[in-house]
């Protein structure tokens, strides 16, 4: 059975594209609140699981050990569009634990912020591996393998201790078991475990309510959640979905993005954890998906959120061709 159609594209006042998804909202109890579509299949969470990776990396004590702000802490949560900020703070995580860019094995791109891009080429420079939006995930890993006194080469095996402790950490928070789970590799290199969609929204409930979580890991869970919240420009950057959203609420919720449109999100107040995917893997999905979840949960004023829940398609010329829509299964959904 085909997966609801969530999201339609317009154009000319004609449905021009759909978007079928999925999605879970669980809370902290494990109960299924609601959902749509299959949400026992598993899938890939992606980048959408960065802040569980990166309780996994601070665990170790890192933070108090090489001193790190808000700012480092912020940024090991994030997939973020390689703008100077970024890369200047990566770097900084690595510098204090007497590392640098090339311990990084996440690989170089382009930033996706064009005008850090072009600044790059137009200097007749090149990207490095702290260009790459998960360089902060990954600088958090290797400190952690400092802090363990694990070697730092390789940390991206998954048979790599930091990777197991990554592991460990998700089938905590998750209530999973991942030892026979399919296994990927995540663009940035680190291994990725697939999981159904209800078991991811269970556990970004817990990250944001601590339940049932042991008092240490509790606290690390608001430190992360407050560093975010502080510096939602470290977790995606200029113009990205992500930092508006926690720009505009703060502590009151905590969003990430992944690849091929996933999306996970922790609602401390409500005692909610949130997921979804969206079949065809369009991030103009799941972005509108979950601006309506937010306003459907009373965390977001429609008026004001507008623009996030039908925006508006422009062309080069900044005319508007058409609009993201939420399709019927999306509005009429009843919470």
């Amino acid at each position: 059975m085909d997966n609801p159609i969530l999201i339609e594209t317009t154009r000319g006042g004609v449905v021009e594209s759909r978007h079928r998804g999925s999605l879970a909202v669980v809370d902290s109890d494990g109960h299924i609140r609601f959902s749509l579509g299959d949400i026992t299949t598993t899938v890939f969470p992606r980048s959408a699981i960065k802040a569980l990776q990166a309780v996994a990396s601070f665990e170790t004590g890192a933070i108090e050990k090489f001193s790190l702000g808000n700012a480092e802490v912020a940024i090991a949560c994030a997939s973020h569009t390689g703008e100077p900020e970024h890369v200047v703070t990566a770097e900084g995580i690595l510098n204090e634990a007497g590392l640098g860019r090339d311990d990084l094995e996440c690989g170089p791109h382009w930033p996706s912020y064009e005008t850090a891009a072009l600044n790059l080429a137009g200097k007749g420079e090149r990207p490095c591996s702290l260009h790459n939006n998960c360089s902060g995930k990954h600088a958090g890993m290797l400190i952690s393998a400092v802090c363990q006194g694990h070697e730092t080469s390789g940390y991206i095996k998954p048979e790599h201790e930091v990777q197991r402790r990554v592991r460990s950490v998700i089938e905590g928070f998750c209530d999973v078991d991942l030892s026979d789970a399919p296994m990927g590799t995540d663009g940035c290199s680190l291994p990725t475990w697939a999981m159904p969609l209800e078991k991811l929204a269970y556990g970004f409930a817990r990250f944001g309510t601590g339940d049932s979580l042991e008092p240490e890991r509790v606290k690390l869970c608001q430190k992360i959640r407050s560093a975010v919240a502080e510096f939602p420009f470290m977790v995606a950057g200029s113009n990205r979905f992500c930092t508006r959203i926690m720009k505009q609420l703060g502590q009151q919720a905590f969003v990430k993005t992944g690849a091929e449109g996933v999306f996970c999100a922790s609602l401390p107040q409500l005692g909610l954890g949130l997921a979804l995917k969206i079949d065809d893997g369009a991030s103009r999905g799941s972005e509108v998906v979950l601006a309506h979840l937010l306003q459907k949960l009373g965390v977001v004023d429609a008026d004001e959120f507008a623009a996030e829940l039908e925006p508006g398609i422009l062309n080069r010329n900044n005319i508007k061709t058409g609009d993201i829509k939420a399709a019927s299964a999306l509005s009429d959904l009843k919470i």
